[in-house]
């Protein structure tokens, strides 16, 4: 029986979601006779997390599903398993540690810890959904992107080719596996900055732009950042619609996303903290590297938590978006190369090769300095010609700015240090069986 695992990671207020969720895996062991493993990571503060248990344990008994609601210490406790497991010296179990259960929020560790666990269940596949996000609804039953994840992922992509309403499958890649697939999200943008695209949108075009590579010709470019964060706009669903190919990564959303294991087992997600968007890492990895990959319509509702309303929530998740600017320098270096190597990245089996993708990680950490503090300089001057309530956004990006910049270098070389560990710590994941997981 195919085993796969459904995870939704939180750090905030969602029993609705969990609920939602659930209805999602029993759909998937209903329909595809899949053994479901519903993997919730709790990193709430304790009055949340006790909601989210209760919530848990009303949820209705269905077969083929088991539920796992992993608080920080169980979490933790299972990762010093796998670290002992896989003889790392002390030193180094603590700082992989640090790496995969930071104090800081970080959407990549998360996603991580995930990927492990999954591996310890015996999974084939990890499929993610986010606290703040719901399914559309089509005559009374909601829409789960499960259907088209467990159709597509894993298999042979001539296989399934025929069953897609379209395919570009680039010449010689029909033997290899869909590695991903996913949908995007309607709704509010992911990214809160509607807000300044409506007060000032020659500043969000100055903020946005940051984000690309550079290079485009300004019609194009100009093009990306109007679609920038908007996912599907405002659309409804109206009937299947699927495209076998590699897919971008503008065109799906970490909400509504599934990755086979031979993706998740050979590279991890950055794990870099209070920063967003760096979790898109291995959608860009298999685009580039011409995996076959399944888009799909089977869109998230997307919203915004009251929590990001709150004059906490607003700078919290402000800085994280500045921070993601900073790490799209080093990022953006990577990506070129990953596209310029294309499918070499891949050995003869088809399998990411990790050691040269750590590789381009690991010279992405001495770019010259110059253009992330001229990153930092256009960040500071946006919010503070934006005004209100931004000026202490730039005023907390000012008193932090050498941390900031150090951060930015400092997480890819976390990544790359992870990235020289992480197929060690897959195996040993798969060695702890899954009774580790409570």
């Amino acid at each position: 029986m195919r085993r796969v695992c459904l995870t939704l990671p939180t750090h905030r207020a969602c029993t609705g979601t969990i609920t939602a969720i659930a209805d999602e895996a029993a759909y998937g062991a209903r329909e595809f006779g899949s053994e479901i493993h519903l993997l919730i990571l709790d990193s709430s503060p304790a009055p949340v997390l006790s909601e989210h248990r209760k919530a848990v344990a009303a949820l209705r008994a269905s077969p083929g599903v088991t539920v796992h609601h992993l608080d920080e210490d169980e979490q933790r406790a299972f990762l010093r398993e796998v670290l002992d497991r896989s003889a790392e010296t002390s030193a180094s179990a603590d700082r992989l540690l640090g790496l995969m259960l930071p104090s800081r929020v970080s959407y990549g560790a998360c996603t991580n810890r995930a990927f492990l666990i999954a591996q310890a269940l015996g999974c084939t596949s990890v499929h993610r959904r986010d606290s703040d996000s719901r399914y559309q609804y089509v005559d009374g039953e909601p829409v789960f992107p499960l259907h088209q994840e467990l159709t597509y992922l894993g298999q042979r992509a001539e296989d399934v080719r025929n069953s897609a309403t379209r395919s570009k499958l680039p010449p010689g890649s029909g033997e290899r596996r869909v590695a991903v697939a996913g949908g995007s999200f309607v709704g509010e943008m992911s990214v809160d900055v509607a807000e300044i695209r409506d007060q000032d949108p020659g500043t969000y075009d100055d903020l946005v732009g940051l984000s690309l590579p550079g290079g485009y010709p300004e019609i194009w470019r100009r093009h990306l950042i109007d679609a920038s964060f908007r996912g599907a706009g405002a659309g409804t669903f109206d009937g299947d619609r699927t495209a076998l190919a590699p897919i971008s990564p503008t065109q799906v959303d970490m909400c509504n996303v599934g990755f086979d294991h031979e993706v998740y087992s050979r590279v991890p997600l950055p794990p870099a903290r209070d920063t967003i968007g760096t979790d898109y890492f291995l959608l860009h990895l298999v685009h580039n590297a011409r995996l076959p990959g399944l888009q799909h319509n089977r869109h998230i509702v997307n919203f915004h938590t009251q929590e990001r309303r709150t004059d906490t929530g607003f700078l919290a998740y402000q800085v994280r978006f500045a921070k993601f600017l900073l790490a799209t320098a080093y990022l953006n270096t990577v990506y070129a190369r990953t596209t310029a190597a294309g499918d070499t990245l891949l050995d003869d089996e088809g399998h990411i090769r990790a050691s040269v993708v750590a590789g381009f990680v690991r010279d992405s950490i001495d770019l010259d300095r110059t253009e992330v503090v001229r990153r930092l300089d256009v960040i500071d001057g946006a919010y503070r010609r934006l005004g209100g309530r931004y000026t202490r956004v730039a005023d907390t990006i000012a008193e932090r700015r050498p941390r900031l910049l150090d951060e930015a270098r400092d997480d890819m070389a976390d990544f790359a240090h992870l990235m020289d560990h992480w197929e060690a710590l897959t195996r040993a994941s798969a060695g702890t069986g899954p009774a580790v997981i409570r």
